[in-house]
C-alpha cells in the first residue's frame, strides 16, 4: 500500500498538478476565473435545494459544496471536473438524517470518504472502463431528464416546497402573471446563452445570461423568485468539528450501510463524470487519482460540517462550456462561493431564480446525447434496449442502481452471445489411425461449458478421439471441469482422447484427472485467466 500511495504522489506531482497544462496567459486566466464564477452562481440554488432533500440546514450543503469543491479541485483526476453536494447522494442522507440526526451523518461522510480513498489506493476506479457505451448513453440521458426535473420545483410558489424524503415536492405552481414572468426571464436568458458566443467569447456565456437578466430584475424591481426566496446563504467560516456519536459497535453497525452506498454512488457517478469530461477536453487517465481526491474530500467535510459529495455533472458541463480547462476554475468556483457565504449573500441572494433555471435548461439541451435518438434503429436491439433501461432507471430510481443493472445487463447478454458461439468441425484423421477429429471454435467458459459437452458424439466415435482447440481458449474453471466431463465419458466408454493446443496450466490441472492423454510439443503458452489484452489489443481474460 506504501508503494502505491508513494507512485501516486509522485504521478500527482509531476504530471496532475501541472498548472500549465494550457498556456496561462491573462486571457486563460480571465477565462478560468469567469468560469469559476459562473459555476459558483449555479452552485448556490442546486445546494441549498439538495440539502432541503436530505434535511438539513442549507449551510450544511454550501458547506459540503465548498470542502469538496476546493479539494476536488485541487487534487483530482480531471481538471474542470465541478463536485460539491448532489441530489444522487442527498437522497440516500434524508433516511439517516430522519432516524438518527445530523451527527450521524457527518460520521457517515466521514467513514464515506476513508472507503472512497480504499478504493482508490486499490485502484478499483479502473473498473469504471467496464461500463459500455450504451450505459454511458443511458447515463447522460438519464441524468440530463433529472436536472430538467430537479428545476421544476423552482416554478412553485418559494417557501410551500418540502422534502418527501426523495425529493423536492408540494407545493402550489406558479400560475398566472408570475408563471409567464418566470417563464419570459428563463427564455430570455436561454436565448442570450445562445446568442452571446455569435457576438463575443469575452465574457462566458452562461454568466452573461445570469448578470443581464438579473440586472434587469434588479433594476426594474420586477416580483419574481429569487435566490434569497429559498433561505438565508449567510453564515461563517467552516468550523472544524468532530461528530458527536457513541465511538462504539452499534454505531458503526448504523452509519456503515449507508457509507457503502454513499460511496459507491459518489464513485460512479465522479468516474462517470471524469469520462464525459474527458471526452470533451480530449483527456483520459485519473480514475484512482480521483477516487483518493474524492475520498479525502468528504472525510474532510464529514469534520466540519458538510454533507459530502460527489462530482456534478450540471455544474461540470456549465464549467467546460464556459472555457474552464484547469483546475483554476474550480477553485475559483470554491472560492467565490465562499465569498457568497461571508460577504455576499446579499448580492447573491437578489438574483431570480430563472435565470439560475435557464442556465441548467441550456445545460440539459447540452448533455442529452441527442444523436442517441437516431442511433436507437441502427445499434443491436439489446444496444438500444440497453440504453432505454439506464435512462429510465436513472430517473425513476438512481445512478448507481442505474450503471449496476446496465451492466450486468450488457454483460449477460455478451456471454450469451458468446455461449452460442461455440462450436466445432470435425473429421476423420488420415495420420492419426482413423481418429475423429473435433477442431474447437469459440470461447470456452461457464456460459459455453454445456454446449461443449454436447459437442462430442460419445458412443458413436471412434476408439481414438482428438480435440483441438487451436481456434478455441479456455476461460475458467468452468471450461476446465467441462473438459474433464468430455473426457471422464470417452474413458467411461473405453476410448482413448488426446488433447491439443492447450496451455500449459491447463495441462497441470488436466492432468490430476490421470485419465488424459494430451499432446503438448506445439502447445500455446496463453494461460487462462490473464489478461490476454496486453499481447493482444482484444479485451476480456483468455
Amino acid at each position: 500500500m506504501r508503494a502505491t500511495l508513494a507512485a501516486f504522489t509522485k504521478n500527482m506531482d509531476v504530471t496532475n498538478l501541472r498548472w500549465m497544462d494550457e498556456k496561462f496567459t491573462f486571457s486563460r486566466l480571465r477565462i478560468e476565473l469567469l468560469s469559476g464564477l459562473t459555476v459558483a452562481l449555479a452552485l448556490v440554488p442546486e445546494a441549498v435545494a439538495f440539502a432541503f432533500v436530505a434535511g438539513v440546514n442549507p449551510l450544511v450543503g454550501l458547506y459540503a459544496a465548498f470542502i469538496v469543491g476546493l479539494i476536488t479541485a485541487l487534487f483530482g483526476g480531471r481538471p474542470g471536473m465541478i463536485s460539491g453536494a448532489t441530489g444522487a447522494l442527498a437522497v440516500v442522507m434524508v433516511a439517516l438524517v430522519a432516524q438518527h440526526g445530523l451527527e450521524y451523518l457527518l460520521a457517515t461522510v466521514v467513514l464515506m470518504g476513508l472507503l472512497q480513498i480504499f478504493a482508490g489506493v486499490m485502484q478499483w476506479g479502473k473498473f469504471i472502463r467496464l461500463v459500455p457505451h450504451p450505459v454511458m448513453l443511458g447515463f447522460v440521458n438519464g441524468l440530463a431528464i433529472v436536472i430538467f426535473l430537479a428545476q421544476m420545483t423552482q416554478f412553485k410558489v418559494p417557501g410551500t416546497v418540502v422534502s418527501n424524503g426523495h425529493g423536492m415536492t408540494g407545493g402550489e405552481w406558479l400560475s398566472g402573471g408570475p408563471l409567464f414572468m418566470m417563464l419570459a426571464l428563463v427564455i430570455c436568458t436561454m436565448g442570450i446563452i445562445w446568442v452571446m458566443p455569435r457576438l463575443t467569447k469575452f465574457i462566458p456565456a452562461p454568466l452573461a445570461g445570469i448578470g443581464i437578466v438579473a440586472a434587469v430584475v434588479i433594476g426594474f424591481g420586477l416580483d419574481v423568485p429569487r435566490v434569497g426566496d429559498l433561505a438565508s446563504i449567510s453564515g461563517g467560516l467552516p468550523a472544524w468539528h468532530i461528530p458527536m456519536v457513541p465511538l462504539n459497535w452499534e454505531t458503526f453497525q448504523i452509519i456503515l450501510p449507508y457509507s457503502v452506498v454513499l460511496a459507491a454512488i459518489g464513485l460512479i457517478e465522479s468516474l462517470l463524470t471524469l469520462n464525459l469530461v474527458g471526452d470533451m477536453t480530449g483527456k483520459r487517465g485519473g480514475a484512482s487519482q480521483e477516487c483518493i481526491a474524492q475520498g479525502v474530500a468528504n472525510t474532510v467535510t464529514g469534520f466540519f460540517g458538510g454533507m459530502g459529495g460527489c462530482a456534478m455533472i450540471g455544474q461540470s458541463m456549465i464549467n467546460v462550456k464556459s472555457g474552464g480547462r484547469t483546475r483554476v476554475a474550480g477553485i475559483a468556483a470554491a472560492v467565490f462561493l465562499l465569498l457568497f457565504i461571508l460577504v455576499g449573500s446579499s448580492v447573491i441572494e437578489l438574483i431570480p431564480l430563472a435565470a439560475l433555471v435557464g442556465v441548467m435548461f441550456m445545460v440539459v439541451i447540452g448533455t442529452f446525447a441527442w444523436n442517441s435518438l437516431t442511433i436507437l434503429r441502427k445499434v443491436p436491439l439489446l444496444d438500444a434496449f440497453v440504453i432505454l433501461l439506464v435512462t429510465v432507471v436513472t430517473v425513476m430510481e438512481d445512478l448507481a442502481v442505474a450503471v449496476v443493472v446496465g451492466v450486468i445487463v450488457s454483460a449477460l447478454a455478451y456471454a450469451w452471445q458468446n455461449a452460442r458461439r461455440i462450436h466445432a468441425k470435425t473429421h476423420i484423421s488420415k495420420t492419426e489411425k482413423g481418429a475423429k477429429v473435433y477442431e474447437i471454435q469459440g470461447p470456452l467458459f461457464f456460459g459455453s461449458s454445456d454446449g461443449f459437452i454436447e459437442l462430442f458424439e460419445f458412443e458413436t466415435d471412434p476408439d481414438n478421439v482428438i480435440v483441438d482447440f487451436t481456434d478455441s481458449r479456455v476461460a475458467d474453471q468452468s471450461a476446465l471441469q467441462a473438459i474433464e466431463a468430455v473426457a471422464a465419458k470417452y474413458e467411461a466408454a473405453g476410448k482413448r482422447i488426446q488433447l491439443r493446443h492447450l496451455s500449459r496450466d491447463c495441462h497441470q490441472l488436466l492432468t490430476k484427472a490421470g485419465h488424459l492423454m494430451i499432446d503438448s510439443d506445439d502447445d500455446p503458452d496463453y494461460g487462462i485467466a490473464v489478461d490476454y489484452s496486453v499481447r493482444t489489443g482484444i479485451l476480456g481474460d483468455h
